[in-house]
């Protein structure tokens, strides 16, 4: 078969299918849309050690380390731009189902309405900046090896990795308030997608900062489950 299968590239292949699995569970009409984001959660911890393991092979050929390259962003574009777009589009989804069970001659209104059409443009924006980025990112990160070499400090915008810690902060708020908070992880989708395509600096994190965001993930992780188990049960 082609492709390589080594250990180096398992923890990014296992954030894919992680992104797949949560894609799918978003998405499926019976499903509470929330779930999906403990899959981004995951695929995050993936991510965040996949480099590392790579890179703690010596012997790699340069078609390994480039194969390694491509696949790390293609599996970044499932699991942190589209994953958190479906997450959004199924949150429209129950908000449609909360109003037809109050209202069921309203709902053709609602989705007529203005709200709808920003929404699901911010979802199409949000996964097209993710994707330029990450095009970007593997051009700039080429160039850069040609004259500099070695690992770089800082980034050049938001990383899209950075989705995996955003979007479950935001959904916890959701089971804090009364209300309903649809409206504000479509804004912080909006204000995540500006970033990743933005030019401000950001420092790459050390491996205490890479350490200190899996520790954010994992309470993160187990509030939701909580939360989820509370309300639900």
């Amino acid at each position: 078969m082609i492709g390589f299968y080594n250990y180096t590239v398992w923890l990014t292949y296992l954030s894919l299918i992680s992104a797949g699995t949560g894609i799918m569970i978003s998405l499926y009409s019976h499903a509470h849309p929330f779930i999906g984001v403990f899959f981004l959660l995951v695929s995050g911890l993936c991510d965040a050690f996949d480099g590392k393991v790579a890179r703690s092979k010596k012997n790699r050929t340069e078609m390994e380390k480039k194969f390694g390259i491509q696949i790390d962003s293609l599996a970044d574009m499932v699991s942190f731009g589209v994953l958190p777009a479906c997450i959004g589009s199924a949150m429209m989804r129950v908000v449609l189902q909360n109003y037809e069970a109050g209202d069921s001659t309203g709902a053709d209104k609602l989705l007529s309405h203005p709200y709808f059409f920003i929404c699901y443009a911010v979802i199409i924006l949000y996964i097209l900046a993710a994707l330029i980025r990450l095009a970007y990112f593997n051009v700039a990160e080429e160039e850069r090896q040609k004259t500099e070499g070695g690992v770089r400090k800082y980034y050049e915008g938001l990383p899209v990795t950075s989705a995996a810690l955003i979007f479950p902060t935001v959904l916890l708020f959701q089971y804090v308030l009364p209300k309903d908070i649809t409206w504000i992880y479509f804004l912080a989708m909006a204000v995540t997608g500006f970033l990743f395509i933005s030019k401000i600096p950001v420092k790459k994190p050390d491996t205490k900062g890479i350490l200190a965001m899996v520790g954010i993930g994992a309470i993160e992780f187990i509030i939701l489950i909580a939360t989820w188990m509370y309300y639900e049960g």
